[in-house]
């Protein structure tokens, strides 16, 4: 009897020793860098032998399987273990990066026409609709939106914003206009024909306003980060993201932006490097990279000359307008892509 006694109490002892431990778990994946169509293996190095009541598996938030097909979303991706044992919980984080499996392809431009543009205009926001061009203009105290003849530059209404806000990039949706602001967190929106304010909205989760576009049924906003913002046009909610990636890296500081043919032209914030990304709204994948670093010698130098800011799809004519802060010149181009060029 004694000897079943001790056993049941170091059976008793063990198993209370056992409750008392923290969870404590390493969790390890089959690879740090995946491509869409890769498999996602989750396991667990467990410490202290311990055994676990349930374990949960998630991927930014939605839950998974420990064996996941990875996707053709893009960027990087939170994975993360739920563990619950006897009343006790803990959870864990890691980070896996997913990237293309392709280039991007490469595309150069040809100037179709040159028309004048304010060279005061520190602009950041430019957009066609129905053959009207719209301009939004940055800085405290300079902030504006303007409707202009685009083919003359002359202003054919002006509207004045607070100099407590930096206005940022515009879309055209419905018959309105949105408008952001770079760090006050609040978007604007305007009735398109008497620029008369009829509502605002809070950004979410996104950082800060730089750019806007819309593809007829969702806005996308940029945040100076990596990620495209997805907003519902009804609730004004941001309710996805994209993450801009490439082959090699995940790419930051979007900027302006434009939906051209089921497409976002963006152009990135980078002082020594004029470019142009055209990105699929789906999955985040850079498809393509269009070189302008050669189109500011086409401008009068200035010292308050800045970068490029501003692209514009015309629906009538088919064709990208393109500027920058303080540019003098508005410029209508024809992209092509590079490999294509001896050919014409």
């Amino acid at each position: 009897m004694k000897w079943i006694f001790l056993l049941a109490s170091i059976v008793f002892i063990n198993f209370c020793e056992n409750k008392k431990k923290p969870i404590n778990f390493t969790i390890l994946t089959n690879k740090k860098v995946f491509i869409p169509g890769d498999t996602l293996k989750i396991s667990l190095e467990k410490n202290n032998h311990q055994e676990f009541d349930s374990i949960s598996y998630f991927k930014n938030d939605k839950k998974i399987d420990s064996i996941h097909e990875i996707g053709n979303k893009l960027g990087d991706k939170k994975i993360t273990v739920k563990i619950f044992r006897n009343n006790n919980f803990r959870e864990k984080s890691i980070n896996i990066r997913v990237l293309s499996s392709s280039t991007p392809s490469l595309f150069t431009y040809k100037i179709i026409n040159e028309y004048p543009h304010d060279i005061n205009s520190y602009t950041q926001g430019l957009e066609f609709y129905d053959n009207r061009l719209f301009e939004s203009i940055g800085l405290r105290g300079k902030s504006a939106l303007k409707e202009i003849e685009f083919k003359t530059g002359k202003v054919i209404r002006n509207l004045t914003i607070d100099d407590s806000y930096f206005a940022e990039g515009i879309t055209l949706f419905d018959k309105k206009i949105y408008q952001l602001t770079w760090q006050s967190k609040i978007g604007f929106i305007y009735d398109l024909e008497s620029f008369e304010l009829i509502d605002s909205f809070q950004y979410g989760n996104s950082i800060e306003g730089w750019g806007l576009c819309n593809d007829g049924n969702l806005i996308y906003k940029s945040d100076g980060t990596s990620k495209i913002w997805i907003i519902d046009p009804n609730s004004l909610k941001e309710i996805d993201f994209i993450q801009v990636t490439t082959n090699k890296s995940i790419i930051s500081k979007i900027n302006e932006m434009e939906w051209i043919n089921g497409k976002i032209y963006a152009n990135t914030y980078q002082f020594n490097k004029d470019i142009v990304l055209i990105i699929d709204p789906e999955t985040g994948l850079v498809e393509g990279v269009v070189d302008f670093n050669d189109l500011k010698k086409n401008l009068e130098n200035h010292p308050k000359i800045d970068v490029l800011n501003g692209i514009a799809y015309n629906k009538k004519s088919k064709t990208i307008f393109m500027t920058g802060k303080n540019w003098n010149k508005l410029f209508e181009l024809q992209i092509i892509e590079k490999k294509n060029i001896s050919k014409q």
